[in-house]
Protein backbone atom coordinates (compact mmCIF):
# COMPACT_ATOMS: atom_id res chain seq x y z
CA UNK A 1 0.00 0.00 0.00
CA UNK A 2 1.46 3.50 -0.87
CA UNK A 3 0.41 6.71 0.64
CA UNK A 4 1.62 9.91 -0.97
CA UNK A 5 1.92 12.83 1.68
CA UNK A 6 2.01 16.56 0.32
CA UNK A 7 3.64 19.36 2.37
CA UNK A 8 3.98 23.07 0.84
CA UNK A 9 6.49 21.84 -1.96
CA UNK A 10 7.65 18.49 -0.35
CA UNK A 11 6.30 15.12 -1.75
CA UNK A 12 7.17 12.13 0.52
CA UNK A 13 6.02 8.18 -1.22
CA UNK A 14 5.49 6.01 1.61
CA UNK A 15 5.45 2.18 0.35
CA UNK A 16 3.70 0.26 3.12
CA UNK A 17 4.10 -3.90 2.06
CA UNK A 18 2.66 -6.83 4.81
CA UNK A 19 5.23 -8.24 7.16
CA UNK A 20 5.79 -11.10 5.47
CA UNK A 21 7.44 -9.18 2.52
CA UNK A 22 9.55 -7.21 4.90
CA UNK A 23 13.10 -7.53 5.02
CA UNK A 24 15.53 -6.65 7.23
CA UNK A 25 16.79 -3.84 5.31
CA UNK A 26 12.98 -2.66 5.13
CA UNK A 27 12.86 -1.98 8.85
CA UNK A 28 16.73 -0.39 9.21
CA UNK A 29 16.14 2.80 11.13
CA UNK A 30 15.98 6.01 9.08
CA UNK A 31 18.67 7.21 7.00
CA UNK A 32 21.09 9.87 9.19
CA UNK A 33 19.74 13.41 9.05
CA UNK A 34 16.32 12.37 8.85
CA UNK A 35 13.65 14.40 10.71
CA UNK A 36 10.07 13.31 10.93
CA UNK A 37 7.79 16.63 10.47
CA UNK A 38 4.01 16.99 11.15
CA UNK A 39 2.37 18.64 8.41
CA UNK A 40 1.73 22.20 8.82
CA UNK A 41 -2.06 23.07 10.19
CA UNK A 42 -2.77 25.62 7.50
CA UNK A 43 -2.31 22.68 4.79
CA UNK A 44 -5.13 20.53 6.53
CA UNK A 45 -8.51 21.81 5.13
CA UNK A 46 -12.07 21.18 6.24
CA UNK A 47 -14.36 18.98 3.98
CA UNK A 48 -16.25 22.71 3.93
CA UNK A 49 -13.07 24.49 2.60
CA UNK A 50 -14.05 22.80 -0.83
CA UNK A 51 -17.11 22.01 -1.26
CA UNK A 52 -18.37 23.82 -4.52
CA UNK A 53 -21.85 24.21 -5.90
CA UNK A 54 -21.89 21.94 -9.72
CA UNK A 55 -21.30 23.91 -12.46
CA UNK A 56 -23.05 23.50 -16.21
CA UNK A 57 -20.67 25.92 -18.44
CA UNK A 58 -22.12 25.89 -22.26
CA UNK A 59 -20.64 28.41 -24.87
CA UNK A 60 -20.66 28.67 -28.56
CA UNK A 61 -18.07 30.51 -30.20
CA UNK A 62 -15.87 31.30 -33.11
CA UNK A 63 -12.45 30.83 -31.39
CA UNK A 64 -10.05 27.91 -31.66
CA UNK A 65 -11.11 25.84 -28.90
CA UNK A 66 -9.21 24.91 -26.34
CA UNK A 67 -9.62 20.99 -25.05
CA UNK A 68 -6.85 21.61 -21.91
CA UNK A 69 -9.12 25.12 -21.23
CA UNK A 70 -12.17 23.18 -21.40
CA UNK A 71 -11.01 20.46 -19.24
CA UNK A 72 -9.62 22.75 -16.67
CA UNK A 73 -13.39 23.89 -16.39
CA UNK A 74 -14.29 20.80 -14.57
CA UNK A 75 -11.41 19.67 -12.28
CA UNK A 76 -12.69 19.27 -8.56
CA UNK A 77 -10.40 19.08 -5.45
CA UNK A 78 -13.97 16.72 -5.43
CA UNK A 79 -13.54 14.93 -7.91
CA UNK A 80 -10.76 11.87 -9.31
CA UNK A 81 -12.46 11.80 -13.12
CA UNK A 82 -12.66 14.26 -15.76
CA UNK A 83 -13.73 12.96 -18.79
CA UNK A 84 -13.14 14.16 -22.44
CA UNK A 85 -14.96 14.19 -25.32
CA UNK A 86 -13.31 16.05 -28.60
CA UNK A 87 -15.34 15.92 -32.18
CA UNK A 88 -12.59 16.85 -34.44
CA UNK A 89 -13.21 18.14 -38.11
CA UNK A 90 -12.07 14.51 -40.33
CA UNK A 91 -10.36 14.85 -43.78
CA UNK A 92 -12.81 13.06 -45.52
CA UNK A 93 -16.13 12.29 -46.66
CA UNK A 94 -17.48 9.72 -48.00
CA UNK A 95 -14.59 9.12 -50.15
CA UNK A 96 -13.96 12.73 -50.91
CA UNK A 97 -11.64 15.77 -49.09
CA UNK A 98 -12.56 17.87 -46.83
CA UNK A 99 -11.62 21.03 -46.70
CA UNK A 100 -13.37 22.57 -43.49
CA UNK A 101 -17.15 22.06 -41.88
CA UNK A 102 -18.70 25.06 -41.35
CA UNK A 103 -21.72 25.33 -37.92
CA UNK A 104 -24.42 27.45 -37.38
CA UNK A 105 -26.82 27.49 -34.27
CA UNK A 106 -30.01 28.76 -33.32
CA UNK A 107 -28.15 29.54 -30.21
CA UNK A 108 -31.27 30.09 -27.68
CA UNK A 109 -32.76 26.99 -28.14
CA UNK A 110 -29.38 25.27 -28.82
CA UNK A 111 -28.26 26.26 -25.34
CA UNK A 112 -31.84 25.28 -23.57
CA UNK A 113 -31.45 21.83 -25.24
CA UNK A 114 -27.51 21.76 -23.87
CA UNK A 115 -29.49 22.54 -20.45
CA UNK A 116 -31.99 19.99 -20.62
CA UNK A 117 -29.42 17.60 -21.19
CA UNK A 118 -27.00 18.70 -18.44
CA UNK A 119 -30.27 18.12 -16.55
CA UNK A 120 -30.99 15.03 -17.17
CA UNK A 121 -27.32 13.56 -16.49
CA UNK A 122 -27.82 15.04 -13.31
CA UNK A 123 -30.19 12.83 -12.98
CA UNK A 124 -28.64 9.54 -14.00
CA UNK A 125 -25.31 9.94 -12.69
CA UNK A 126 -23.44 11.58 -9.87
CA UNK A 127 -21.63 14.12 -11.37
CA UNK A 128 -19.94 17.45 -10.11
CA UNK A 129 -19.66 19.28 -13.05
CA UNK A 130 -20.50 19.77 -17.04
CA UNK A 131 -18.81 22.00 -19.75
CA UNK A 132 -20.28 21.80 -23.35
CA UNK A 133 -18.22 23.43 -26.05
CA UNK A 134 -19.30 24.12 -30.16
CA UNK A 135 -17.00 25.77 -32.44
CA UNK A 136 -19.51 28.12 -34.86
CA UNK A 137 -18.36 29.14 -38.29
CA UNK A 138 -15.56 27.46 -40.43
CA UNK A 139 -13.66 25.14 -38.55
CA UNK A 140 -10.50 23.43 -40.72
CA UNK A 141 -9.64 19.64 -40.60
CA UNK A 142 -8.09 18.58 -37.15
CA UNK A 143 -9.54 21.44 -35.01
CA UNK A 144 -12.08 20.46 -32.70
CA UNK A 145 -15.66 21.34 -33.20
CA UNK A 146 -16.98 20.07 -29.89
CA UNK A 147 -15.86 19.89 -26.27
CA UNK A 148 -17.86 17.92 -23.34
CA UNK A 149 -15.88 17.43 -20.44
CA UNK A 150 -17.56 15.67 -17.03
CA UNK A 151 -16.00 15.39 -13.45
CA UNK A 152 -17.01 13.23 -10.73
CA UNK A 153 -15.52 11.44 -8.22
CA UNK A 154 -15.30 8.15 -10.27
CA UNK A 155 -14.44 7.19 -14.00
CA UNK A 156 -17.91 5.23 -14.32
CA UNK A 157 -19.68 8.10 -14.50
CA UNK A 158 -17.94 10.81 -16.16
CA UNK A 159 -17.39 8.42 -18.96
CA UNK A 160 -20.91 7.35 -19.33
CA UNK A 161 -22.27 10.75 -18.85
CA UNK A 162 -19.86 12.33 -21.73
CA UNK A 163 -20.80 9.97 -24.11
CA UNK A 164 -24.95 10.49 -23.12
CA UNK A 165 -23.90 13.96 -23.84
CA UNK A 166 -22.50 13.94 -27.33
CA UNK A 167 -25.12 11.63 -28.19
CA UNK A 168 -27.82 13.77 -27.12
CA UNK A 169 -26.23 17.07 -28.42
CA UNK A 170 -26.14 15.03 -31.85
CA UNK A 171 -29.85 13.86 -32.09
CA UNK A 172 -31.70 17.09 -30.39
CA UNK A 173 -30.03 20.46 -30.35
CA UNK A 174 -30.27 22.83 -33.25
CA UNK A 175 -26.14 23.12 -34.68
CA UNK A 176 -26.20 23.08 -38.57
CA UNK A 177 -23.20 21.51 -39.71
CA UNK A 178 -21.99 22.02 -43.95
CA UNK A 179 -19.09 20.37 -45.39
CA UNK A 180 -16.44 21.71 -47.45
CA UNK A 181 -15.22 19.29 -50.13
CA UNK A 182 -11.88 19.40 -52.40
CA UNK A 183 -13.82 18.32 -56.03
CA UNK A 184 -10.57 18.93 -57.93
CA UNK A 185 -9.60 16.33 -58.91
CA UNK A 186 -6.05 16.37 -59.66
Amino acid sequence: MSSLEINNSCFSLETKLPSSHQSVEDSASEPSGYEAKDPPQDTLKDVDDVLEKPKDIIQFTAKKLSVGEVSQLVVSPLCGAVSLFVGTTRNNFEGKKVISLEYEAYLPMAENEIRKICNDIRQKWPVRHIAVFHRLGLVPVSEASTVIAVSSAHRAASLEAVSYAIDSLKAKVPIWKKTWLNLNLL
